[in-house]
Formats: C-alpha cells, sequence, structure tokens
C-alpha cells in the first residue's frame, strides 16, 4: 500500500522544506521502504527553464529532459532515486492541461473552475506514475497563506477523504523565531501557520520546527497544546554542520519514528536503521587531510542556490580525496575589469554553464590563464564553448565567437545545434521558435577516446550524461582546433556532436557539454569532480 506524506512550509520560505523531504526519505529507505519524492511549484511558469537563476536558483535536469526545481537535485543526492517528468508540476503546467482538455471539449460543456476541475489534475498528477512505491512525499512549494498555492492545498485536503487517513499525513514545516532581547524563543509564528492551515482545512500531523537553538521541553508541550498535535510529533530541526548530517540529525530527534508510529507502522520495522553511509559522509566531508581553493567563474554569483548542484559534486569530489574544498564564487566581469590576478589564489577553476554573452570575455580570459599557468580546468556546457572559442582565437581565428551572442558578426565556432545534420537529417528549429523547452534535455550517450582523461576517469568508454543546452560546437572546426591543442575525446555516437573537449599536455583540461554535477551523489561522487579536485590538490602541493 502507498502512503503519501504532504509537507508544507509556514512562517517564512526557505526553511528547508526540500532538504526536509529529502533527509526523511532518506530515513526511510534506511528502513528498507521504497520512496518516491515529488514537487509542487506554484508559480504560473510551465517549468523553471525559462527563469533566470538569479530568480528561482538553479534549474535541475533529468534523464527524461524535464527541466525542475533544484529540490529534486536535493532528492536524486539523498536518495539517489533519478527523477522523472512526473515528479515535479506547476500552476503554469496544470493550468495548460485544463485548458488544453476544455479546448478539446473534454469537460462536455461544464464551466471550468478551479474546484473541481483544477484541483482533480493536481490529484491526478500526484498519483500517476506510481508502481509499488512504499512512500510518496509531495512537497508543496511556496509558504501557507500564500494566494498561489492554494489550488495545492485545496487538492492535498481532498486527498485525505479521498485516500482515507490510513494512507495520508501531512507534515508542516515552520519557523521558531529566537528573540535576543527576550533570550527566548518564541512559538506564536508556529501557532498561526498552523491556523492558516486549520482554515483551510489541513490539521498537521507532524511538526517540523525549524529553530536557531534547542526547543525547550515546555515549548514543545505549549506547541502540541495549542498545534493539537502530540508532543512527540514536534519535532526540532535545528542547524547542522553539513546538510548530510540532516538524516541523522532527523532521526535522533524522532522524525522517522513519529511518522512511522502515526501510520502504525513501528512495529513493522523494528529493526535498528542503518544510517553508516551518511555518517561515512560526514566524516569524509568533515575530517579532511588536505584543502584547496576553487574557483568557479561565473555570472550568476549573487544567488548560491544558482550554482547549487555544482557547489556539491565538489564537496562530493573532496570526499574520496581526503580534501576540504573552499569553494568561491567568482563573477566573470570582474575577470574582464580587474584582469586575471583575482585568480592566483586558487588551486582549480570551473568554468560554469549559463546562457548569453555576459561575462563571456572574463570566462575566456580565466581559461586563459589556467592553460598557460597549468592550473587544473573544467569547464562544463558553456564553459566547454568559452574553451572552443579561446582555442580557436589561439588557431588564428581571431573573430571567432558564437551565434548566441548579441549581434555577434564573426565566425559562429559555436553555433544553433539545429545549423548540423543530425541523424541523416537537418533539423529544423530556428532562433525564432519559444525558448521554453527547445534546448537539448536530459540524458544522451557519448562514446569516449579509450587514450583520454576522461575515458580513465569514467573506466568506461559508453557513457551517459545529462545535457541543458541549445548550442553546439560547430565540427567542421575540428582539426583547427586539435591543431591549437584542444582534442575532441568525447562524442555523440554519430560522431557529429562533440561531448568532451580536452588538452593532453595539461595536468587537468577537461571540459564537457553536458552537466556531470546533476549525476553526483555525496556517497557515489562523480568520476570527473573526483579527478578535479584529485589533480587541484596536486597543483597546491606545486
Amino acid at each position: 500500500m502507498t502512503r503519501f506524506v504532504f509537507i508544507t512550509g509556514g512562517v517564512v520560505s526557505s526553511l528547508g522544506k526540500g532538504l526536509g523531504a529529502a533527509a526523511l526519505g532518506a530515513l526511510l529507505q534506511a528502513r528498507g521502504y521504497k520512496v518516491r519524492i515529488r514537487k509542487l511549484d506554484p508559480y504560473l511558469n510551465v517549468d523553471p527553464g525559462t527563469m533566470s537563476p538569479l530568480e528561482h536558483g538553479e534549474c535541475f535536469v533529468t534523464d527524461d529532459g524535464a527541466e525542475t526545481d533544484l529540490d529534486l537535485g536535493h532528492y536524486e543526492r539523498f536518495l539517489d532515486v533519478s527523477a522523472r517528468q512526473s515528479d515535479n508540476i506547476t500552476t503554469g503546467r496544470i493550468y495548460s492541461n485544463v485548458i488544453e482538455k476544455e479546448r478539446r471539449g473534454d469537460y462536455l460543456g461544464k464551466t471550468v473552475q478551479v474546484i473541481p476541475h483544477v484541483t482533480n489534475e493536481i490529484k491526478d498528477f500526484i498519483l500517476s506514475d506510481l508502481t509499488d512505491e512504499d512512500f510518496v512525499l509531495c512537497e508543496v512549494g511556496g509558504t501557507v497563506g500564500d494566494i498561489e498555492s492554494t489550488p495545492f492545498l485545496e487538492a492535498i485536503r481532498q486527498l485525505r477523504t479521498d485516500l482515507g487517513r490510513e494512507k495520508t499525513a501531512y507534515l508542516h514545516v515552520t519557523l521558531l523565531p529566537y528573540i535576543s532581547v527576550a533570550e527566548e524563543l518564541k512559538t506564536k509564528p508556529t501557532q498561526h501557520s498552523v491556523k492558516e492551515l486549520l482554515s483551510i482545512g489541513i490539521q498537521p500531523d507532524i511538526l517540523l520546527c525549524r529553530a536557531d537553538f534547542p526547543i525547550p521541553e515546555k515549548d514543545k508541550v505549549k506547541i502540541a497544546l495549542f498545534c493539537n498535535v502530540s508532543k512527540e510529533c514536534v519535532i526540532p530541526a535545528l542547524n547542522v554542520d553539513t546538510i548530510y548530517n540532516v538524516p541523522k540529525a532527523y532521526h535522533e530527534e524522532g522524525l522517522d519514528k513519529a511518522l512511522l508510529g502515526y501510520f502504525g507502522l513501528n512495529k513493522e520495522k523494528e529493526q535498528k536503521v542503518d544510517l553508516s553511509k551518511w555518517d561515512n559522509v560526514v566524516d569524509g566531508v568533515k575530517n579532511t587531510k588536505h584543502q584547496v581553493n576553487i574557483a568557479i567563474v561565473g555570472k550568476y554569483i549573487s544567488l548560491l542556490d544558482a550554482y547549487k548542484s555544482l557547489i556539491e559534486a565538489l564537496t562530493h569530489g573532496g570526499i574520496p580525496n581526503n580534501t576540504k574544498v573552499n569553494i568561491s564564487c567568482v563573477d566573470a566581469q570582474d575577470i574582464e575589469e580587474s584582469g586575471t590576478d583575482i585568480l592566483k589564489p586558487y588551486d582549480g577553476i570551473l568554468i560554469p554553464g549559463g546562457f548569453g554573452n555576459r561575462g563571456t570575455e572574463g570566462k575566456i580570459s580565466a581559461i586563459s590563464y589556467a592553460r598557460d599557468n597549468n592550473v587544473p580546468l573544467f569547464g562544463i556546457c558553456l564553459g566547454l564553448q568559452m574553451a572552443v572559442i579561446e582555442s580557436a582565437r589561439r588557431a588564428g581565428i581571431k573573430d571567432a565567437g558564437s551565434s548566441e551572442w548579441d549581434n555577434f558578426k564573426g565566425t559562429p565556432v559555436i553555433g544553433l545545434m539545429t545549423e548540423w545534420i543530425k541523424s541523416g537529417k537537418k533539423q529544423q528549429r530556428k532562433d525564432t521558435v519559444d525558448m521554453g523547452g527547445t534546448l537539448r534535455l536530459g540524458a544522451y550517450p557519448c562514446v569516449l577516446d579509450k587514450k583520454s582523461k576522461s575515458y580513465e576517469m569514467y573506466g568506461s568508454e559508453n557513457i551517459s550524461e545529462r545535457h541543458r543546452h541549445r548550442y553546439e560546437v560547430n565540427i567542421d572546426y575540428r582539426k583547427k582546433l586539435e591543431s591549437a591543442g584542444l582534442i575532441f575525446t568525447g562524442l555523440s555516437p554519430d560522431g557529429l556532436l562533440p561531448e568532451v573537449l580536452e588538452i593532453k599536455s595539461h595536468p587537468w583540461f577537461v571540459c564537457v557539454q553536458y552537466h556531470p554535477e546533476l549525476k553526483s551523489r555525496p556517497f557515489k561522487p562523480h568520476p570527473l569532480f573526483k579527478g578535479f579536485i584529485k589533480s587541484a590538490v596536486e597543483f597546491s602541493k606545486g
């Protein structure tokens, strides 16, 4: 029997609902249950693909090509279960589906309304594409009280009636702010948040209370009394020194025990919970022999969530190398204005993905600096394309650039992927089509050169990695680029799309068109990040 846990948040945003859902899923896994996690996003965008990373953080991409909320990255990293298109839905997608059905006449002349048509669409999504999962955790984005999330809250309220109490539970994440003048935590915001939920017919079963200090027993009793839950279901969620300590911290506070007790499953899974893999990860993050300084030379540095998966993947890469990875985000435009001297403190440089031409010359300068000074360089997506432009200019194509750039008049060594032949047929997409969902998205195969550094890292000739980009390297310039030392070491199976480029004379100069950070896990670091950090350690030693 599949049980559904609906996770909501109150008082303020950024309380860690996604991380809490991921940690709870990991705890249920550790008890032997099969878990799936889904995210319900209340914004009107069909997906986050057209949003700036500064608006909503990174856009996480699944194997099957869905552009999703960054919380799905938390889910995958904690559960090691690949998310799918059916694990993230937005208000925009829901309304698009409803309107499409109305235009087809599916509602048989009925007046189309939020209730029941929109809420039914949400419920159908929650219940769809399931097999033998024991638990489905559904996180509702936003904060209780937001007008945008109202249809989702109404839908999960109805599911309690549809499925019954024995198959549904409500977990509410809330805040206990600390008032320094009074020197105490305040429970009133939590009480009001629960009252807001009650006003729409949802009684939380478990409260996950974020706090900066331990919650006194008297406050737990007070919260339980005023919020109509048992004291054992008031779970403290205190700050920890690494997010990979969250599963164990929540287990010690009784979160998984409270949920299983609610469902009457404590006796079924009484065996000891095995959290040893999380202990190993925390030990690997905290107890290190080396440390390196890594610069992410990007354009979205004012919001660290824009590079969330990258930052986590770099941390993962440090674990097998016994290395603490100190990460700094360097604005590519600062390099354009001040030069590359600001890169001297770093043992490795990572050039991440991005869109548009802002900051591109700074990224190209950073690549030149790394190349000339033997600093380990890792280029990802746009980073690979900037490395191609840098090498093309070295090879004598002084006006080399990308057709993505505004008003570009030079030589397009990077161009729309529809400008080439693919599988024997010319692609017809043009730069005038809609932006949303028109990139090369999801997992694609790649064949590696057995003599390459990337093959050495992967230990396999055939790999599959996730993509999210619209432009490609023009393979017609292959010979010119290789004359400048940039070798094509990974290609699509048909040999038309460059996927991995390297400089073999360099200690570590590896650039990939895909996004390897999306498949890195704390207990299974991605091989390229593992190799990059190893090279940075060697560079730091001189």
